[in-house]
């Protein structure tokens, strides 16, 4: 399946009808964690949704403290998720566990084996970037990583560009400060569009592909209504000279 535009970030969502909600809206990429300490609420929702699998794109992401039992972790996230496979399997940090030849050895051999599609990576630096290409000789599945307006680590989407790969954004709302820029204001105004739209339609433009996390049914049918937004040229510079800068999620 084509890689999807926008997806559903999970992390705080308790509930599986929020999930089911928002694959019944068209979500098609879902997004969790084993620390977010979802991953059954996020099976439970795919289960009531009763869509065909091929139809998701699901994803995970190891622990840094489970780096060093990739094939014992990764069967025990499935089975909170009730799935046979998930398609990106994420190195959630570089960091713990994480050696990059045995780590990312152990999850060629679930690739190898069905268990997993993707080997993706997350909050990868452009030096863990090339270590990854080193030891497996190939670009990973998706980098996902902290990008928003109040910060953009354009050395990352640079190198996805380069190499043909998905950079995907998490916090893609600026932890809900976006409404606070005056350049995405302008921007949603002159659009007619909420400054949560403004920032997605623009990660949109630039070819990310933002998993903003949302549980109501009318948070996910807004940030779906962001695949609609047509920005110009101009907005999209206006957005990318936002002087400000908060990273929410720091080393």
């Amino acid at each position: 399946m084509d890689f999807p535009r926008l997806g559903l970030g999970t992390m705080g969502i308790d509930d599986p009808d929020a999930v089911t909600t928002a694959i019944d809206l068209g979500y098609r990429h879902l997004d969790t964690a084993q620390i977010y300490d979802n991953e059954a609420v996020v099976g439970e929702g795919i289960d009531q949704a009763g869509v065909d699998r091929d139809d998701l794109l699901v994803a995970t992401k190891l622990w840094i403290d489970q780096l060093d039992r990739v094939r014992e972790s990764t069967v025990e996230s499935l089975d909170r998720l009730g799935l046979d496979s998930v398609d990106l399997l994420y190195v959630h940090r570089p960091k713990g566990a994480y050696d990059p030849e045995s780590t990312l050895s152990a999850m060629a051999e679930l690739r190898d084996d069905g268990l997993i599609d993707g080997i993706a990576v997350s909050n990868f630096e452009i030096g863990d970037l090339d270590r990854f290409a080193d030891v497996l000789g190939e670009p990973p599945a998706a980098n996902q990583v902290e990008y928003h307006p109040l910060f953009q680590p354009e050395d990352r989407l640079e190198h996805a560009r380069e190499h043909d790969y998905p950079l995907v954004a998490y916090s893609p709302l600026s932890g809900g400060e976006v409404d606070t820029v005056e350049p995405i204001v302008e921007v949603a105004d002159r659009h007619g569009i909420t400054p949560e739209q403004a920032s997605l339609a623009w990660l949109l433009a630039k070819g990310i592909h933002p998993i903003p996390k949302a549980s109501s049914r009318e948070h996910l049918e807004a940030n779906r209504a962001a695949l609609d937004v047509e920005l110009t040229d101009e907005d999209v510079a206006a957005i990318d000279a936002v002087e400000r800068e908060h990273e929410l999620y720091p080393e």
